[in-house]
């Protein structure tokens, strides 16, 4: 499954395929590894298995550009998607590394340390497209300067990054969401667990560990301080990063449903 999954990202980071097909390559991984993760839990729980153990992973994030915090906004809204919570140590507005701590199930986190790099490189490379077609355009309308071209770029790109973070989260949340559905839906019209052998649906096993997940994450990190909102909103980019994040079918046949916010806080 691994194998697979390694192939559909390398197809996806492959410069030839187009937007709409790098993202659907990306999704279906996320997928299989979703649904891998729910069959090894529900295979644990019928042989009578403690559920799996809570971790962490340290997330290195570039602040090159001066885009560190909308980086970490955007891939830890991924890992919240996923049932994960998630710190952030070193995050200043300096082009410096800071890291993204992540709280999740070990195969949650499993999946993340395998999704997020290669998602980090196609939003890293369709935000730079982005922005440089929006520069252009801005070019050859208005008299800008170069400084005030900048400055533009910096803020639609910061806004876009953030944006195509929050549409994959979206999307990620929306399959999670029809999982349960399924499971939920599936166990009242017949099986269903029973307490003593009996299968224990996604439903269960995706809430379950959502709890298990927050009471460590608490227990790690007792204290933190929010993270405060950036300045530096800007509505075109922010449209573009959403429309980049949403607009494949990503073999999860959702529309653009509610937005669940993802915890994120900020460690000492």
């Amino acid at each position: 499954m691994i194998e697979r999954v390694r192939g559909l990202l390398r197809m996806a980071e492959d410069p030839a395929v187009t937007d709409a097909e790098s993202q659907a390559f990306t999704a279906k991984a996320a997928e299989l590894m979703t649904r891998h993760a729910i069959a090894e839990a529900e295979a644990r729980a019928e042989r009578g298995e403690a559920a799996e153990s809570v971790s962490r992973l340290d997330f290195p994030v570039s602040g090159v550009g001066g885009h560190g915090k909308a980086r970490v906004k955007a891939l830890a809204g991924i890992a919240a998607a996923y049932g994960c919570q998630s710190a952030v140590r070193g995050n200043t507005s300096a082009n410096t590394e800071r890291t993204l701590i992540i709280v999740g199930t070990v195969t949650a986190l499993d999946a993340l340390r395998v999704l997020l790099p290669s998602i980090s490189m196609q939003m890293e490379a369709s935000a730079r497209f982005t922005a440089r077609e929006h520069i252009a355009n801005l070019r050859e309308l208005r008299n800008y300067d170069r400084s005030a071209l900048a400055t533009e770029r910096s803020r639609f790109y910061r806004s876009f990054v953030r944006a195509y973070g929050y549409a994959v989260a979206e999307r990620i949340r929306e399959f999670r969401a029809r999982l349960r559905e399924d499971s939920a839906a599936g166990g009242s019209s017949g099986g269903g667990a029973d307490g003593a052998g009996g299968s224990v649906g996604a439903e269960v096993v995706l809430r379950t560990d959502v709890d298990r997940v927050r009471e460590d994450f608490q227990r790690r990190f007792p204290q933190l301080k929010p993270t405060r909102p950036e300045r530096t909103h800007h509505r075109a980019g922010y449209r573009a990063g959403y429309q980049r994040g949403r607009r494949a079918q990503l073999g999860m046949e959702t529309s653009v449903g509610q937005g669940g916010g993802s915890a994120l806080t900020e460690s000492e």
